[in-house]
């Protein structure tokens, strides 16, 4: 609950990773899975790159930082319920990775490139908050909302093809 609200979350999954094309930066995009809801995050070129690599099945001759925290709680018999993304404030996006270790629930704050490159080791459901979702269409000024919902309905338009391979 937020607010004294229930908070209603969305089963989403990684449909993709993609450059955006004005900043050059990487972005995931997460899409509902009952639904049309595309959200995409923007992350740094470091954590693409775990995702991709996870994504790809890439294995690599160490360990990266994913798989470590991935060994530990296998190690420490702790499993991942579940990732969500929470909140949206002032631009950033914030997770919440659900953690479950004998019957007990704990909540970590991730960040989301963190939580998704986790809950992608771990095979565990990835969810966004429907506000974090309607904060994200009204985030924005009126001047970036033109390019925003351009963004937007041409991310929804994408097809598989489109999506391709996240390459570094």
């Amino acid at each position: 609950m937020k607010g004294g609200e229930p908070t209603v979350e969305l089963e989403m999954k990684i449909r993709g990773l993609m450059m955006d094309p004005v900043t050059n930066m990487p972005i995931v995009i997460l899409k509902d899975v009952n639904g049309n809801s595309v959200l995409p995050i923007w992350v740094g070129i470091y954590e693409a790159n775990a995702i991709a690599l996870e994504i790809e099945k890439v294995t690599t001759q160490r360990p990266m930082t994913h798989d470590l925290i991935k060994s530990l709680l296998h190690g420490l018999d702790t499993g991942i319920r579940k990732v969500v993304v929470n909140e949206l404030k002032d631009d950033t996006f914030y997770a919440i990775i659900w953690l479950e270790r004998n019957g007990e629930l704990i909540s970590v704050d991730s960040r989301p490139s963190d939580a998704l490159a986790l809950a992608l080791r771990l095979d565990c459901p990835i969810y966004v908050e429907e506000s974090v979702l309607k904060s994200s269409k009204l985030s924005t000024s009126t001047a970036e909302r033109v390019n925003n919902e351009e963004l937007r309905r041409w991310l929804e338009g994408l097809n598989d093809e489109d999506l391709g391979r996240y390459k570094m």
